[in-house]
């Protein structure tokens, strides 16, 4: 007797559908699972087996044959185990077969038949909808983050027993409605108010938000620079639902999302750790998983005291700055993950900290500054638009309880320079200007005379390569944009250039 379930799987973050084909035959009984199944799904023979008993029914003694097609594609995780327990029964004919095509199904069964929460339900819910499946059954505990799926039916279970009832049609069970809400206003426990002074930081935060541009902070220990990252979020606009799936589904592979979640609606904010290994930051692994760059998709990835990360940690960054997407490669697949963020970088100047500063003396030799400053890689600061230097603030601003901005305020001005982009860029595949390549800055950044003879002195003065040159007139369409300007004048190729300050001071001494 042969039957058929579907169930789905992830690959990358995308969910794809697999068929759980069970073959009861005659002969000795045995239980074999192939189609490239993971020692994981290989153990689902036990659970299924003893799940069936417990819950009652008669397992059969059959030579029972599992393939979970396609075959090519590795299969992981126990999500199979509820399909496969389900073709089992509807091949001993205790389900009708034909209703399961109706449906895709998974969960992790317990030995008593219980049915618990697997990861990636987000991705396999909306291959279920593309599938145009009637429904999707799935462990209660991951029903509100499929919920987000419009058009699909979500049919939350608790037990093995449950799930059978429900497709013989002896038990009702109501389908989960959506449950989600994309707040403008997110409750952020911090506020650029609470920033003492500091205001050219501020400025060039707004800008770097305002165009997704990254950012450099330079200065001495206490000047800032983690408060102000740390804020950047508060004025970023708002996920869109498109964005807000995205970020969910990388979170809900890995097994990162909260239960009471159905959506994450705020932009991501990663700090990893300096010890932080490549693959740790990159993603990858035997078994490749999303790293840190992906987990900061839609979001900022904070690296705090940069040159303290190992060099070649630092440079595996370059792709995804460059292409907004990380490929990693191994023996069976290749497997592409989403790393569109914005970087935000803090270092101090020296290894002391206090190099250029005019309150306290540094205490290194230019060759201890040399071997600090080194590890951060022309190729890589060629790639951040911003370099701010951050001084230790005065006694007046220190003292000064006077709030300045608050995030809300700063934010408007952010949304309002991200909308004119958004209207700008309707025709092509992008959201904001950082994104544009070297036909767009072509087509989009026009200056006038004075703009452009400023620029002109800046590259030959500053030996920009080329691309610095289109960098600094991304940054410059949006200081303009922030300005309302739509040609781009002297003063914001100024400003631009003005952001430049890595390129002639500190690498010098490299």
């Amino acid at each position: 007797m042969l039957a058929k379930a579907i169930s789905n799987a992830v690959l990358g973050i995308d969910g794809y559908l697999v068929e759980v084909e069970v073959d009861l035959a005659k002969g000795l009984p045995a239980f074999n699972i192939v189609g490239l199944p993971d020692v994981a799904v290989k153990e689902a023979k036990e659970r299924v087996r003893s799940a069936i008993k417990n819950s009652g029914y008669s397992f059969p003694i059959k030579r029972i044959t599992v393939n979970l097609a396609p075959a090519d594609i590795k299969k992981e995780g126990a999500a199979f185990d509820l399909p496969i327990a389900i073709s089992i029964l509807a091949a001993s004919g205790l389900i009708d077969n034909r209703v399961l095509s109706d449906y895709a199904l998974i969960g992790e069964l317990s030995l008593d038949g219980q049915i618990r929460g697997v990861k990636g339900v987000l991705s396999m819910a909306l291959a279920a909808k593309g599938a145009s499946k009637k429904g999707f059954i799935l462990p209660e505990a991951n029903s509100q983050e499929a919920s987000v799926v419009e058009g699909l039916d979500v049919i939350p279970v608790k037990s093995l027993e449950e799930t059978i009832d429900y497709l013989n049609g002896n038990l009702k069970i109501d389908a989960i409605k959506e449950n989600y809400q994309l707040s403008t206003n997110q409750d952020y426990k911090i506020d650029f108010a609470d920033v003492k002074g500091q205001e050219a930081a501020k400025r060039a935060l707004e800008v770097a938000a305002a165009g997704g541009h990254n950012l450099i902070m330079i200065g001495p220990p206490g000047s800032g620079k983690t408060m102000l990252a740390k804020r950047l979020p508060t004025i970023l606009p708002s996920l869109t639902k498109e964005e807000a799936i995205e970020v969910t589904k990388i979170f809900s592979i890995i097994g990162r999302l909260a239960k009471d979640k159905s959506l994450i609606t705020s932009r991501p904010f990663r700090s990893p750790h300096h010890t932080t290994s490549d693959v740790g930051l990159i993603g990858g692994g035997r078994i490749p998983k999303p790293g840190e760059v992906s987990l900061a998709h839609h979001g900022v990835l904070f690296l705090d005291e940069l040159p303290e990360f190992k060099k070649n940690v630092l440079e595996v960054l370059r792709q995804p700055l460059e292409e907004g997407m990380v490929s990693i490669s191994r023996a069976l697949t290749t497997l592409d993950y989403p790393a569109k963020f914005m970087l935000i970088a803090a270092m101090n100047p020296c290894p002391c900290g206090y190099y250029g500063d005019i309150k306290q003396e540094c205490g290194c030799t230019p060759r201890q500054i040399n071997r600090y400053l080194g590890k951060i890689s022309g190729p890589l600061l060629d790639r951040i638009d911003i370099h701010l230097e951050v001084p230790c603030l005065e006694v007046e601003e220190l003292t000064n309880y006077q709030k300045g901005q608050s995030s809300a305020i700063i934010k408007k001005r952010v949304e309002e320079a991200r909308k004119v982009q958004a209207d700008r860029f309707k025709a092509e595949e992008i959201n904001c200007n950082v994104e544009m390549n070297s036909p767009m800055v072509e087509k989009y950044c026009i200056m006038n005379k004075d703009a452009f003879n400023l620029l002109e002195q800046a590259i030959t003065r500053l030996n920009l390569s080329a691309r610095a040159y289109d960098r600094v007139l991304k940054l410059a369409r949006t200081i303009a944009d922030l300005a309302g300007k739509e040609i781009i004048s002297f003063e914001h190729i100024a400003e631009a250039v003005q952001y430049r300050s890595l390129d002639r001071k500190y690498i010098d001494l490299v």
